[in-house]
């Protein structure tokens, strides 16, 4: 692609799915037809200085081109670089940043079989093979081998998309799947929160967990007609069942009490279950009166880095620049992770109203949530409850009639585990490639638009609504000082039921994995995902806490705890975390564009050697993995050599 425009032409669906959620054009400088009796268009240009405000409209943009052909053609991508007034060079570079785009024709529909950790445990490269020896271009279909979908609990998984119209994406909830709109579709804001209502979903999805070559096919060729995704609560064993809750009765499940006892598409049965009990504290309080208590609470962020929320949330209150925003990261894409995903899916409205304190507590007026595009039910549900609340006077001009002012605007990602870095993430609502930010300044004083950001992923802010309703110093009795409140743990592979489970922080790695009951002989735990580390069979009796963690030389993470018996192959589990960051790389900094090649190159070579021939290989590793460690810019160059080191110490993986 050039800076300048080509010669491809838009087809008219490609034109009429961009005007669909653009609107039409208003001259032939932002993509009108030329020949029309217009002749203002020929004496100045029109429409420039707004089309360049919405930039932010171009991820959308490229969602709803792939969403409707399949893939983005140079004249489409032509088309939406005229509307919006972006170089083509740029959004090409943005087009191909994502992994469920595609520049290149392909059919229609595409399989994701996912190949990553929990679903190779579980014999995804067989259940690839065998999908390929029946499926492919001359079906209409295109497998592609996909990273972590977030249904590690349900692994192999596979999630098939198929483009244009469809009567139904294939859910359950009919009711909601109607009013369901495209990305945006909450309310499609400009960045300066100006909502316009989007258009309905016309792709279908069908999302096929725990799969086998018969359900893949099935689902490939009829999505539509594939077989009902099981409910959300499934996904947490602990709801329903007081065998697995192995807590006091003074301390039941918080988090997860209301995942398949409410229904998540009723704002009736969420208020009748305490739904908007926080939100009317909260106004109650004041502003101030909330951070105090999300401070005095002790609440950290649950995505991995732990740094003090309310700490966060006063330095964005504080700051005299305006507008402030809110962004919540449910771009949850740490293989292993899906607790995100099942909170959204099981009490939907309990993330609108927690957004909607974090929002007051701050200044914002307008917030914004990040989803990942491999989330569809989730997309779906949250949707839905955003429409609702707004009908019901719940987000819009004048929220419980107390005069505060907020909305909801959505947004879809489309496949970067990057964008789960806050200041990427930051870049991608905006409409630029996903790449981190150097800081300062942080984003407390320049995050979106340039404007003070609060941003915390969907566990956080589910947190604040027990600190409001039980208070600052009953939320903070539960866990220990240091690491208060509950914890979500995402537990898979090799045990008999995986899910997502709530335990107060300081309960043990052990007393987690005999809820979840491990099958085989347990040959290595993997905390933190691919970003963390692994633990020895021995070492059962690790505190889950932040610092029971850091002092046991691994770390807690987003809350993955992975199990992994004697039959799975270490080796290839590494070369397979190595994968993952070569692929996930944004390539902006040498040190982790190239250091993550290095370390895939070097596993490679050693992946059945032991002793002595694998130490030459052992020694390049070390080397790669501190100059990553020390020199890249973000946390995902930072953390690429932290599983494979800990394997190699902890493990012994080429003994």
């Amino acid at each position: 692609m050039d800076l300048r425009f080509g010669d491809g032409k838009p087809t008219d669906e490609e034109r009429a799915a961009v005007d669909a959620l653009l609107g039409p054009p208003e001259s032939s400088w932002a993509g009108a037809d030329r020949g029309g009796t217009d002749t203002a268009d020929l004496r100045w240009a029109r429409g420039g200085r707004e089309a360049r405000d919405r930039r932010d409209q171009l991820l959308p943009a490229l969602h709803a081109l792939n969403d409707r052909v399949g893939w983005i053609s140079e004249g489409a991508l032509d088309y939406v670089c005229r509307r919006l007034t972006v170089p083509p060079a740029e959004a090409y570079g943005v087009a191909t940043f994502y992994a469920m785009f595609s520049v290149r024709p392909r059919p229609a529909t595409v399989l994701h079989v996912c190949t990553d950790l929990a679903c190779t445990a579980a014999g995804a490269d067989e259940l690839s093979a065998a999908v390929a020896a029946r499926l492919g271009p001359e079906n209409g279909v295109r497998i592609e081998r996909s990273p972590c979908l977030g249904l590690c609990e349900r692994a192999p998984a596979a999630l098939v998309i198929r483009a244009g119209a469809s009567a139904r994406p294939a859910f359950e909830d009919e009711a909601v799947q109607a009013e369901s709109g495209g990305p945006g579709a909450a309310a499609s804001g400009d960045g300066n929160g100006k909502g316009r209502r989007g258009r309905p979903i016309l792709h279908a999805t069908a999302v096929c967990a725990p799969a086998t070559p018969d359900t893949a096919v099935h689902a490939a060729t009829t999505p539509e007609s594939a077989p009902t995704e099981p409910a959300a609560h499934t996904a947490a064993p602990q709801t329903g069942n007081p065998a697995l809750t192995p807590t006091t009765p003074t301390t039941p499940l918080i988090l997860l009490r209301r995942i398949g006892t409410t229904d998540p598409t009723s704002l009736d049965d969420y208020r009748a279950h305490g739904g908007y009990t926080a939100l009317r504290r909260a106004f109650a309080l004041g502003p101030a009166g909330v951070i105090r208590e999300v401070t005095d609470a002790g609440l950290v962020g649950r995505g991995g880095a732990a740094f003090p929320t309310g700490r966060k949330w006063q330095a964005t209150a504080a700051q005299p620049d305006h507008p402030h925003y809110l962004v919540c990261n449910a771009d949850e894409s740490e293989p292993g992770t899906f607790k995100d995903r099942v909170l959204m899916e099981g009490d939907p409205y309990s993330l609108v109203e927690a957004m909607t304190i974090a929002a007051y507590a701050t200044g914002a007026h307008q917030g914004h949530l990040y989803l990942r595009g491999e989330y569809p039910r989730a997309l779906a549900r949250i949707t839905h409850a955003v429409r609702q609340a707004r009908t019901r006077g719940l987000l819009g001009d004048d929220v419980l009639g107390q005069g505060y002012a907020f909305d909801i605007e959505i947004r879809r990602g489309a496949g970067a585990y990057i964008c789960g870095e806050e200041t990427a993430l930051f870049n991608s609502i905006e409409g630029h490639r996903g790449e981190p930010r150097s800081k300062p300044p942080f984003p407390v004083e320049k995050g979106l638009f340039g404007k003070p950001t609060v941003e915390n992923n969907v566990e956080t802010l589910v947190n604040v609504l027990p600190i409001l309703t039980m208070g600052a110093e009953a939320y903070a009795a539960i866990g220990t000082p240091d690491s208060t409140g509950p914890k979500l743990f995402c537990v898979s592979g090799t045990v008999a039921r995986p899910g997502v489970y709530e335990l107060p922080f300081g309960a043990t790695l052990g007393e987690l994995l005999a809820l979840a009951g491990v099958r085989g002989n347990l040959r290595a735990v993997l905390l933190g995902g691919a970003a963390g580390g692994f633990v020895r069979p021995d070492e059962l009796d690790i505190p889950l806490t932040f610092e029971g963690t850091r002092e046991a030389g691994t770390t807690l993470g987003s809350g993955v705890v992975m199990a992994f018996d004697d039959t799975v192959p270490l080796p290839r589990l590494l070369l397979r975390i190595a994968e993952f960051f070569r692929d996930e790389s944004c390539g902006q900094c040498v040190p982790c564009r190239v250091g993550t090649v290095r370390q895939e190159e070097a596993l490679h070579r050693i992946v059945d050697r032991t002793g002595t021939d694998a130490a030459p290989y052992i020694a390049l590793l070390r080397e790669v993995g501190r100059a990553m460690r020390d020199a890249s810019i973000c946390g995902l160059g930072q953390t690429a050599w932290n599983a494979v080191e800990s394997a190699i110490d902890r493990l012994g993986a080429y003994r």
